[in-house]
């Protein structure tokens, strides 16, 4: 279902793009190639149309994907849907403590824009980044040993839910849409080094109100900065619906001159094709804004039941008819890409490499009190640290930095 338009401006584009896949549709696309009897690719028509604003073409509604990129893509929506059940049990336990903000429900688009993504790119999000994490490169021993605050974490426990960091990934941030101008400023890095890299920024409709978003905006357009503003928009921001916080929540026109891209954010598939154009796009053009409209079944975080605001049957409709796991292991299932037996194999061994991540970040030990002030300067310039009283501190580097 489209959601209405808002402008009348958006009504040619979306009928060509929905002209260009009834075309491909009658041209006899969904095709599959087989060998023994098993499908090793398929042609997919993405599930929603794309919405542009100031673009001329958009992403391929078309899209192909093999037999191998269907078993990573769901391995790898699956275990950031268990790392997100146990670390919502821990905090239920009391082992997780402070902050803690689930992707449940998110998982395609994190999966789908890591899957466009080249050695060269980076992203910086929010603070709604356990999956994140993982796919950057963090086991789930070091994800959920992070949470609990145990030294076999990927910052040795002391950054927690909302400070873990990886190469090219900056981060879990804890202010809301900070993220948002340091990630232009990743993206001028890029360019002033022409590694033709580029960054994803991402931030959630809460966050798109805040006038540093625009002042990014603004500065990466004048700049030309390979950097796409991504708005995760879950439809509330804590417990407040976009449409009485935003009096416009078509996220991507937002950018004003900026172009933008509305994509379905349940559908992997389609993230990953938006994704892909839009890395092609920045690298040539500049900044352009991408909204991934998706939902999120726990609350804002944990002190957030998330029914307040919201009917439990809402939630439970998306669940039936939009989950982004289930609709993607439907859609492999059904083109033989993925068997039933496949399916089962992966979701056992996922849910032995959580349970075994769980009992790790339970067992494993805090650090000691003397490693709390380790590793605060990449470089220290003083001899000294400054400690309550007076600078007595002597600074130690136990492990050297990502991203410098």
């Amino acid at each position: 279902m489209l959601r209405s338009l808002s402008r009348i401006s958006e009504l040619p584009i979306v009928v060509r793009q929905l002209q260009k896949s009834a075309s491909a549709a009658q041209g006899g696309l969904s095709k599959t190639s087989t060998n023994n009897n098993y499908a090793t690719e398929a042609t997919i028509e993405v599930n929603r149309p794309f919405k542009l604003h100031r673009l001329d073409e958009g992403p391929a509604t078309t899209v192909k994907l093999t037999k191998d990129e269907a078993l990573k893509y769901y391995t790898q929506m699956q275990t950031i849907r268990r790392i997100e059940t146990a670390a919502g049990n821990l905090y239920k336990e009391k082992i997780i403590r402070g902050f803690c903000h689930l992707y449940s429900g998110q998982e395609a688009c994190a999966v789908g824009m890591k899957a466009a993504m080249r050695d060269v790119d980076n992203i910086i999000s929010a603070y709604r980044v356990h999956g994140w994490t993982y796919l950057m490169g963090v086991s789930p021993n070091g994800v959920l040993a992070e949470l609990t605050g145990v030294q076999g974490g990927c910052a040795r426990g002391k950054g927690g839910s909302m400070h873990m960091y990886s190469p090219n990934f900056y981060g879990g941030n804890g202010i809301v849409g900070a993220q948002v101008p340091l990630g232009a400023g990743v993206g001028l890095a890029c360019k002033y080094k022409g590694n033709g890299g580029m960054c994803l920024a991402l931030y959630g409709d809460g966050a798109a109100n805040q006038g540093q978003v625009f002042e990014a905006y603004n500065m990466a357009y004048l700049w030309k900065l390979p950097v796409i503003f991504v708005c995760e928009n879950n439809n509330y921001g804590m417990g407040t619906s976009s449409e009485r916080a935003s009096c416009n929540t078509d996220y991507y026109t937002r950018g004003d001159a900026l172009p933008g891209i509305w994509v379905d954010g349940m559908d992997v598939l389609a993230v990953r094709s938006a994704t892909e154009f839009a890395i092609n796009y920045v690298n040539t053009h500049g900044p352009l804004v991408m909204e991934t409209n998706t939902y999120r079944y726990s609350g804002h975080s944990m002190s957030d039941p998330g029914t307040s605001y919201r009917t439990r049957e809402e939630i439970q409709e998306v669940r039936q008819k939009r989950d982004p796991i289930t609709s993607f292991k439907e859609l492999c299932i059904e083109l033989g890409l993925i068997t039933a037996d496949e399916v089962k194999a992966i979701d056992l061994k996922v849910r032995k490499e959580i349970d075994e991540a769980t009992a790790f970040a339970k067992s494993d030990a805090e650090l000691a009190v003397s490693h709390l002030w380790t590793d605060v300067y990449s470089n220290n310039l003083e001899p000294k640290l400054r400690g309550p009283i007076s600078y007595n501190l002597d600074h130690i580097q136990e492990r050297k930095g990502v991203n410098h």
